[in-house]
């Protein structure tokens, strides 16, 4: 097991080489410099320190490693050019509040991803402002309030079916709207008798994501965008799972009014630990006014962020957007190109091919054609003795990270599974082959199971007491 590096501190090493006969510490907090504190700032070398983190950097776990399953999260591969060309020199050298003039091209690049964004959405205008999806979610209903009041219309309702994700009832509350639940049908899908029970004049939105949670595409999307809209409501698009349909089909086609896509999600940006990410708001055409300023424009031959607009609703965040992920996801727009299609067409092909591999072994509660993802449920093993978190840690010994567990909250011991696109049939094969393997396992000896992880760095960890009393400081002896 790793020493902590205070543990490997000794009195004959030092990481400090300094040759003058004097040094003016002066520069440096008094209190860095007391006897209380210094005994705690190990003594090790320039070249322990260093092979201290490459120890520790090796423990990660990271997409270069291994299979990311994660359901809902889209833990595509980031190609290496993405980041390369966000690192250029004109790039990270700009500030936000040069002048227009002095960066065209920054501003042209963005200007180039909005069009993007509309082609790929159907939508008419674009922010590319908000920093992640939940943000753009929080802009969304921001947007939905204030066309709302600018037009007159008390309405406080948005509707929000059982299987969303949770940040979707969270962004409409957060805007002072009141959430009405709409439950799944047999099918996993909204049951329209009960959306139109609750669709009426104080209906402000409905809260989408096409494919659902569940990874099964809302096949009547159409009569669900009619019913809303004929109340006078809009529709709001989740774009968390655009991953599944992109070059297929588009909101605007399912007739959504307000979309977010989550750029480090569709747009292969880094995700989760390796963020930060990007949630653009795309609309329809009654609704651009209301987006945040600045817009990117492109007037008299010249490149411009634009603040006239005259019901927005301000700024959502400091300067312009995370502007390296827009770079990020521009470039694998580009690199991509027509091929575009095909992400969605692979990833749909990858997630049908392990469900139907694993149905056998796992409970599959909605048995149908799913789309980028899907969702298993580990009752049969509960009842056996073995809950879906201990499987989710033993695929840990496999050398998997483990899939989304617990969620949608509407299947039980739920195992949420989305491979993605960038994984190739034999990596597919060997997590089916380890899922297998740990369903064997809990026949035969649970105990092997209940124990896990026991080949990682922290084995099986007291989650209750970890979560209550957690001891993140070293204090030394």
């Amino acid at each position: 097991m790793t020493r902590l590096i205070f543990e490997k501190t000794s009195d004959d090493l030092n990481g400090i080489n300094i040759t003058d006969e004097h040094v003016d510490f002066d520069f440096l907090d008094k209190k860095y410099l007391s006897e209380q504190t210094s005994s705690i700032l190990p003594n090790i070398s320039e070249l322990e320190v260093m092979r201290h983190y490459k120890e520790l950097s090796d423990k990660n776990f990271c997409i270069e490693k291994g299979f990311y399953p994660l359901g809902s999260c889209t833990m595509k591969y980031n190609p290496k050019v993405n980041e390369l060309l966000s690192s250029l020199e004109g790039f990270i050298e700009l500030h936000p509040l040069q002048d227009d003039f002095d960066c065209q091209g920054a501003l042209k690049l963005m200007y180039n991803l909005q069009e993007a964004l509309k082609k790929i959405s159907g939508m008419d205008a674009v922010s590319l402002m908000p920093a992640a999806g939940a943000h753009g979610e929080l802009t969304g209903m921001m947007i939905v309030k204030k066309y709302f009041e600018t037009i007159g219309e008390e309405r406080t309702n948005v509707i929000i079916p059982d299987s969303a994700h949770g940040t979707n009832p969270a962004s409409a509350a957060m805007c002072g709207f009141k959430i009405i639940e709409v439950k799944s049908n047999e099918k996993g899908l909204v049951d329209i008798e009960e959306l139109i029970s609750v669709v009426d004049e104080k209906t402000a939105a409905i809260m989408l994501t096409n494919p659902n949670t569940l990874g099964l595409f809302e096949e009547n999307i159409l009569e669900i965008s009619e019913i809303v809209h004929k109340a006078g409501g809009l529709l709001y698009y989740d774009g968390a799972n655009m991953n599944a349909v992109m070059g297929h089909t588009n909101p605007r086609l399912m007739g959504f009014d307000i979309v977010h896509m989550n750029l480090h999600k569709t747009f292969s940006t880094p995700h989760g630990g390796g963020g930060p990410g990007a949630g653009p708001v795309m609309v329809v055409e009654k609704l651009k006014e209301y987006l945040p300023v600045p817009s990117i424009g492109y007037v008299d031959g010249n490149y411009r962020r634009n603040y006239n607009l005259r019901h927005s609703i301000g700024k959502v965040k400091a300067f312009y957007g995370n502007f390296s992920v827009l770079v990020k996801a521009y470039a694998y727009i580009l690199l991509m190109g027509k091929e575009l299609k095909d992400v969605s067409s692979n990833a749909v092909l990858n997630a049908n091919y392990m469900m139907n591999k694993l149905k056998k072994y796992y409970n599959l509660p909605y048995d149908r054609k799913c789309m980028h993802e899907f969702v298993l449920s580990g009752e049969h093993q509960k009842e056996m003795g073995v809950n879906t978190l201990a499987i989710a840690k033993r695929l840990m010994d496999y050398n998997f990270h483990p899939p989304t567990i617990y969620f949608p909250l509407i299947v039980h011991e739920a195992i949420m599974i989305e491979p993605t696109e960038s994984e190739t049939k034999e990596r597919l094969d060997d997590f089916i082959a380890a899922m297998i393997n740990i369903s064997e396992e809990i026949k035969q000896n649970p105990q092997e199971v209940l124990k896990s992880p026991q080949s990682t760095p922290i084995k099986k960890a007291d989650e209750v007491l970890a979560a209550r009393k957690p001891d993140l400081r070293y204090k030394g002896k």
